[in-house]
């Protein structure tokens, strides 16, 4: 697929030459403080067998920052749930420095998903503030996904997007992750244990997404040449 097709197929050319030019008229760091272009909450599940996947998001989640360099501020709030009863939330953060402190402090613990609990805090979230999308990064579901759905439809009000990426292929967790991307109006993806390049990848896209839109997006697909990142946008796109 060539690079024309690439673009028509996310958004028209000159809505990216025009989304382009202006990122160029930014300064190349993102602001410190001011009020932030784009902001998502960053959900993991922090139970016992984790741990590996847990030290691999540390390392890449700084993609999501690089992402969106030189286009404007991201703002992005870390959640995770652990053991029996335990769910916490960070401060907001606005660089990768900030965001791997927070990360290197958890140790993953044995218990339960409680992947209602992540829906129902991004909610609230975004009744006091703009939350432009939700990562969640996971592997399995213990949860009843009928009491998530109707959490899932309360955030598509709030016009926040899911986007729900597994890792391994648990056909229940496919159906459940699946259906809250849907519900959002998000996009559902999967990756293998060794495939951090490609969480990599996805992790950038949505952050483009949060700052720039489909021109955002469209510009990231570019740069990476991410086959996994054109997926994401097409199901963005797709009539729910």
């Amino acid at each position: 697929m060539g690079r024309k097709d690439i673009i028509s197929d996310t958004s028209s050319r000159q809505e990216v030459d025009d989304f382009l030019h202006r990122a160029r008229g930014l300064s190349v760091r993102a602001p410190t403080s001011g009020p932030a272009m784009g902001r998502l909450v960053f959900a993991m599940d922090a139970t016992a067998s984790r741990q590996p996947s847990w030290d691999r998001a540390a390392e890449i989640q700084a993609e999501m920052f690089d992402a969106v360099d030189g286009i404007g501020a991201l703002d992005i709030q870390l959640v995770f749930f652990r053991g029996l009863s335990e769910c916490k939330a960070s401060g907001w953060c606005r660089n990768a420095k900030a965001l791997r402190d927070y990360i290197s402090k958890v140790s993953c613990h044995a218990g339960h998903t409680q992947i209602e609990r992540v829906l129902a805090h991004v909610e609230r979230e975004a009744s006091s503030k703009k939350i432009d999308a939700l990562i969640y990064v996971g592997d399995c579901i213990e949860e009843n996904p009928d009491h998530l759905a109707p959490i899932a439809g309360n955030l598509a009000l709030k016009g926040v997007k899911a986007f729900m990426f597994q890792e391994g292929y648990d056909r229940d967790a496919s159906f459940a992750f699946g259906e809250i991307a849907r519900i959002t109006g998000g996009a559902f993806m999967q990756f293998d244990a060794s495939s951090a390049s490609r969480l990599r990848d996805l992790l950038g896209a949505v952050a483009s997404y949060a700052v720039g839109g489909d021109n955002g997006l469209s510009v990231y697909q570019q740069k990476t040449g991410s086959q996994e990142v054109l997926r994401l946008g097409h199901q963005l796109r797709k009539p729910r």
